[in-house]
């Protein structure tokens, strides 16, 4: 085990957690196995998003044997949007990282994103090697990764990989995000349009041995499509005003004088 290392800063890890009685009691542990060979400054946090099976119970006790640990408690589910906001909201440190509380994704390996975040760098995002899943949903993956890259041009190649890395201050400038399954896509586009600088690396994608995933209910894809379908409005709109705007300048620059646009520059 190494020393910690004071020159990273501080990391919040948040799980959002819903029905993962089984899993996420390991996770945790995990987390708190390995962060002290990056930093000493540390925090887990744990977003109960309205589980009805043993979630609550399991992360309270936690919270209570590791004062590094925070349980946090939705009364209702929110959906896997408003789990993550939750997370953001809570987070104090100066990098928050997340994945998902269903075991899926192996924490340890957030030392492969760790090297990346350099000076220049707000987002480490990771992208599945091989996703681990059942046909269909491996098929609607690529199908949802694709549009969304083709229709909103984004700098990562799997949205859909929910193991991230971001530096604090970039995400204070995202805002609140929607409560779908789209919510990674909108925040994504909004650090993009925000000017926040991506780094990937490649990532495990495990099977899914306990519960089922609440992304893949005939409500929630729905809910998803509706978001998805806004975004692509949004987009939309603000491409059909550039042109505009883009003339509207080169007409006002015709009336200013070679030296002006000079010092301009």
């Amino acid at each position: 085990m190494t020393a910690p290392s004071q020159s990273f800063g501080s990391i919040s890890i948040f799980f959002p957690a819903f029905n993962d009685e089984r899993t996420i009691g390991e996770l945790v542990c995990t987390a708190l196995e390995i962060l002290p060979n990056f930093t000493d400054d540390y925090e887990v946090l744990v977003i109960n998003d309205g589980s009805s099976d043993e979630t609550p119970r399991v992360i309270d006790e936690l919270s209570r044997a590791h004062s590094q640990v925070k349980a946090i408690h939705h009364a209702v589910n929110r959906g896997y949007g408003g789990a993550l906001q939750s997370g953001f909201d809570h987070a104090s440190k100066d990098f928050i990282f997340y994945t998902d509380g269903d075991g899926q994704y192996d924490v340890r390996e957030i030392a492969r994103l760790l090297p990346l975040m350099t000076s220049g760098v707000d987002v480490v995002n990771g992208y599945k090697a091989k996703r681990a899943d059942s046909f269909h949903r491996v098929i609607i993956g690529k199908v949802y990764n694709r549009l969304a890259r083709l229709l909103f041009r984004l700098p990562i190649r799997d949205v859909d990989c929910d193991f991230r890395l971001i530096r604090r201050k970039a995400l204070q400038r995202v805002g609140k995000i929607s409560t779908s399954g789209a919510a990674c896509l909108e925040m994504i586009r909004k650090l993009k349009t925000n000017g926040a600088v991506f780094a990937e690396t490649e990532v495990s994608h495990y099977p899914r041995i306990h519960g089922h995933s609440q992304f893949f209910t005939f409500s929630s894809l729905m809910r998803t499509l509706y978001d998805f379908c806004g975004l692509l409005a949004q987009a939309f709109l603000s491409a059909s005003d550039r042109p505009t705007s883009i003339q509207a300048t080169a007409e006002e620059t015709e009336a200013i004088s070679p030296e002006m646009l000079t010092l301009s520059k």
